[in-house]
C-alpha cells in the first residue's frame, strides 16, 4: 500500500521523539536524584550505573 507510507514515517518519527524525550527526562530525574541523595547514601557504587 503506498498511501500508508506517509502514515508510517509520522508514526516512527513521533515514536522516536518521544523515546527521545522520555530518555532524557530520565536522564534528567536521575542526575537530580544522585545529587539530592549523594551526601546521605553510604553506598555510592551503586549509583554510577546512572551515570551516563
Amino acid at each position: 500500500m503506498p498511501q500508508m507510507a506517509p502514515l508510517l514515517w509520522l508514526y516512527l518519527f513521533l515514536f522516536f521523539t518521544f523515546s527521545l524525550f522520555l530518555f532524557l527526562t530520565f536522564n534528567f530525574y536521575i542526575s537530580f536524584f544522585n545529587k539530592t541523595l549523594w551526601d546521605t547514601t553510604l553506598s555510592k557504587d551503586k549509583f554510577k550505573i546512572w551515570k551516563f
